[in-house]
This record gives C-alpha cells, sequence and structure tokens, in this order.
C-alpha cells in the first residue's frame, strides 16, 4: 500500500495494486538470432544487429546471394511469427571460397535440356543440336542469377562454380544435373560434377557473442560447427544457462557428412545447448537445413515446449534419392551419438524424425539422458522464466517473516508456508498446460524455508516431474489362426 498513514485531508483515497491482476502462467515469447555472412554489396556492416521482418529486407542489408540473406528465405518458409534478429559477420582473413565444376563433354545430336541444382536453386539450360561444348557452358553460365549462392566461369564446357562467401558451409553448396526423375542429357553429350570443396576458414562466433550482452535469444542458429565456434558458442550458452544470468538458449546447426563421420564428430561433443541435424545427401545446402530445423524448433517451441517436434516437416528442403536415405538403424545410431535426424515421408517432405541435443554423458563420464532431448531444455526454460516471473509480479516489494506471523490487513509479507503455497499454485498452472504431472509427489517433496545465514533470503527447492513425450509405441500381436 501506498497511501500514506499521516493523510488528514478528509476524502476516500484509492490505489490499484495488479500484482495478482493475471493468476495463470506467463507467456514466454521467443527471439531467435541467425547469424551468418554478408557480401560487400550489402548496406550493413558486420556485427551489427538488426530485427529482421523479411527476406527483402535481408537481401539489401547483406547483399544478394550472401549466405546470412539467403538463411532468412529459409527462415520465412519456417516461421513467419517467432521475433527474428541478424548478426552479420564478413568472411574470415584469410577464408578460402569453396569452388565445384560441372563439366560438359561431347555434341548433342537433338535438341533438349540439361537441369542444373546449385543447393535449391533449379533452372534449365535449353540445348540444340549440334551445341559445342563451349556454348553450353556459356548458357549454364548465363542461367546464374544474384540470389544465387555461387557465381560461374567457363572455360571451354568445364563451367566451374565459386561460393560467394569463404569458409566450410561453401563445401555443403550441393551441384547435381538432371536431379529429378524425367530429367535427361539429350543423345551425344555427357555431364561429369565435381562437388563443391576446399572451403576453409570460418569467421568467428565469439566476436558475435561479445556485442550480445544479456539479451536474451531463446534459439540462435549459424552454419558454424567447427570445433573453435562450437567450443565458444557451447561456453557462452552453459553461463547463460546458469542461475545468475537465466537467459539459456539452443544453438542450432546442421553437418552434412558420412554416417561414420558424423558419428565421430557427434561423440566429440558433449553439450546439452546445441543440437545439430545432419544433413547426408540432401539436395538443399546444410545451412538451409539447419535454418529450417531452428524455424520449427522456435515456432513449435514457443506454443509448447513439451510437445515432440517429430513429425514437422523442414519446409523447402529438397531430400536425397531414395538410396542415399540413412535407414532407421543408422538413423537409430545417429540418436546415439548426439546428432538429429530427420526422414523422408511417402511424398517426398523431409521432417523431423527426434530432435535431441548433443549431450551425451555427465561430469564423471556416464551415460545420461537428463538432457537428452531438446524438449526438456525447452521446457525447463519456461519453467524457470515462469516461476521467477509469477514470483517477481505478485511479491515485488515484500517483507520476509517466519510462518504465524500476526501482521494487519494490507501488508506484504512472504513467509515460507506462503512461498509453498505459490509454487504449489504455480505448478498447477504447468500441470493445465501439460509440461508436468504428479502434482502429490510436487507438494511431497517441495521445500520452501528461510536461509541460515541470510534473513532476508527464501529459499525454494522444486521437484517438478516433466511430463514426458509419446516417441516409441511396442505392442505384440499374438494372433490366432482358429478361435475355439
Amino acid at each position: 500500500m501506498t497511501i500514506p498513514a499521516d493523510l488528514r485531508v478528509p476524502f476516500m483515497y484509492v490505489e490499484f495494486d495488479s500484482s495478482r491482476a493475471f493468476q495463470g502462467p506467463s507467456v514466454l515469447r521467443y527471439q531467435a538470432l541467425l547469424v551468418g555472412q554478408r557480401l560487400s554489396s550489402g548496406k550493413r556492416a558486420e556485427l551489427i544487429l538488426d530485427k529482421i521482418s523479411s527476406y527483402d529486407q535481408a537481401r539489401s542489408l547483406y547483399g544478394e546471394g550472401s549466405q546470412l540473406a539467403r538463411m532468412f528465405k529459409k527462415w520465412f518458409q519456417n516461421n513467419k511469427t517467432t521475433d527474428v534478429f541478424a548478426v552479420s559477420l564478413d568472411d574470415a582473413i584469410g577464408g578460402v571460397d569453396a569452388t565445384g565444376t560441372i563439366t560438359v563433354t561431347g555434341t548433342p545430336t537433338a535438341d533438349g535440356s540439361i537441369v542444373i541444382y546449385i543447393g535449391e536453386d533449379r533452372y534449365a539450360v535449353p540445348i540444340t543440336s549440334g551445341d559445342t561444348p563451349t556454348q553450353i557452358g556459356d548458357a549454364i553460365v548465363a542461367g546464374i542469377t544474384s540470389e544465387m549462392l555461387v557465381t560461374a566461369s567457363n572455360i571451354t564446357g568445364a563451367v566451374t562454380f565459386t561460393a560467394k562467401n569463404a569458409g566450410e558451409a561453401g563445401n555443403d553448396i550441393p551441384l547435381a544435373v538432371n536431379f529429378n526423375e524425367g530429367e535427361e542429357l539429350p543423345a551425344g553429350i555427357s555431364v561429369a560434377v565435381v562437388p563443391m570443396a576446399s572451403g576453409a576458414n570460418n569467421p568467428s562466433l565469439q566476436s558475435v557473442i561479445d556485442i550480445l550482452g544479456d539479451e536474451w535469444y531463446n534459439i540462435i542458429c549459424s552454419p558454424y560447427n567447427d570445433a573453435t565456434n562450437m567450443t565458444d558458442i557451447e561456453a557462452e550458452l552453459d553461463d547463460r544457462f546458469g542461475p545468475l544470468r537465466m537467459i539459456d538458449g539452443m544453438y542450432v546447426t546442421s553437418k552434412r557428412d558420412s554416417l561414420s563421420n558424423l558419428a565421430t564428430f557427434g561423440n566429440g561433443r558433449n553439450s546439452k545447448h546445441v543440437t545439430c541435424i545432419h544433413s547426408y545427401k540432401i539436395q538443399s545446402t546444410s545451412v538451409d537445413v539447419a535454418v529450417a530445423y531452428a524455424g520449427q524448433l522456435a515456432s513449435e517451441g514457443s506454443i509448447d515446449p513439451a510437445r515432440p517436434f517429430q513429425t514437422l516437416e523442414l519446409v523447402g528442403i529438397i531430400p536425397p534419392p531414395v538410396v542415399d536415405r540413412f535407414t532407421n538403424t543408422e538413423n537409430n545410431s545417429l540418436l546415439y551419438d548426439g546428432i538429429a535426424t530427420y526422414y523422408v515421408d511417402n511424398g517426398g517432405k523431409v521432417r523431423i524424425q527426434r530432435a535431441i541435443t548433443m549431450y551425451q554423458t555427465n561430469a564423471v563420464g556416464a551415460t545420461d539422458i537428463a538432457y537428452l532431448d531438446v524438449n526438456t531444455l525447452l521446457t525447463l526454460m519456461f519453467l524457470r522464466y515462469d516461476f521467477r516471473t509469477q514470483i517477481l509480479t505478485r511479491f515485488p516489494r515484500s517483507k520476509l517473516a517466519d510462518d504465524g506471523v500476526q501482521a494487519g490487513p494490507g501488508q506484504q509479507i512472504m513467509t515460507p508456508k506462503l512461498g509453498k503455497s505459490e509454487a504449489v499454485n504455480i505448478f498447477r498452472g504447468w500441470q493445465l498446460l501439460g509440461l508436468v504431472e504428479n502434482v502429490e509427489q510436487f507438494k511431497n517433496d517441495l521445500i520452501c524455508q528461510r536461509s541460515i545465514s541470510d534473513p532476508n533470503r527464501l529459499e525454494w527447492i522444486l521437484p517438478p516431474d516433466l511430463i514426458n513425450q509419446f516417441r516409441v509405441g511396442s505392442a505384440t500381436m499374438q494372433f490366432l489362426l482358429q478361435s475355439l
């Protein structure tokens, strides 16, 4: 109460108190951050934070065909509601551009076309009977647009594609010819494809971390999964996860590699704050896969962090040919190596199979499933935010006393008994949201007491039983050939 006790002027004074106006759980509005490389043609210098509302805005700021601009093209295909921000980086000093080639030989004896795929970008090159390899190569180069991730040059039918941004992500820009069924070369010519390779030296995520301060980003996505950048982002997110900062987030990336190399990569890391989905043989770039995955996690996680992400579509991602898809056995193996997995449905759509973190062992090296699933981290993120928000809202300037204190009306006094009651009420709200279960267990195990060393401190031990996800069904069908 703020009405002074020494007022002598006659009147009826009434104040408002909003601390109990809203009794339900809080709303945690997600913010996402995309980090990638710019081009010199963009208007925005590196290491400046921008809120992005459209793909066109990203193209203007970071350059047509830049890595970061293309990340936003994929983001808005998968998520149109989450507030999303960007920080751009210049290519690393000493960065190397990835290159690949498509080489045409022979002379066509019939009219036709050759269909070029550069990641998700597809264009058909018309071919006339009698064209030379040089003419066909020139036509391939002419099909390159400013929006694409590469530039191209031709020497007598050998077309070299060069990534616009240097670094390892350029190696994951798939080149293909006649990728889809029904696309065939005209008679008389052949084509050889050398995949993009030799891209090296990523820019530093630490330079981005240094400018973020304590701004909270629930989902952070970038292409970089080299050891240095992974170590830096893991350390930052571990610190953000702690009780003093409480601005926890999930780092999302993707890796395109063989089964054995993915296993080696996954087993070489152990962070509950990172989720890496594989993109083996997908025709989209690994950056596209990472961003689509991040967009779905942000969109659905903000709605219900405990609901499993399995079956969500990675919109716009082009699946690999059937022969190149991992089997369920291989995917199951990766899920024990800290690598999230996808599957392709009968309609050719790429969908999340299981969203897991890279956490595998605890501090003593024992296998630990405590933070296996992304849902666990996102649920804990919400529970902590909601508990502290509700306590701070209802008791913003309260006194602290032992149970049983006899105080007059209107006194804002917190006690251990009241603290325990509030925690149970908050838990019931979580239960209504389907985030926790077993309220009796929570009440029995809950502890709320005054600190023995600080008379102004109230301490809770909260034991919520997190709701689980229905992931695996197991049934035995005991069939009969004849019933008696």
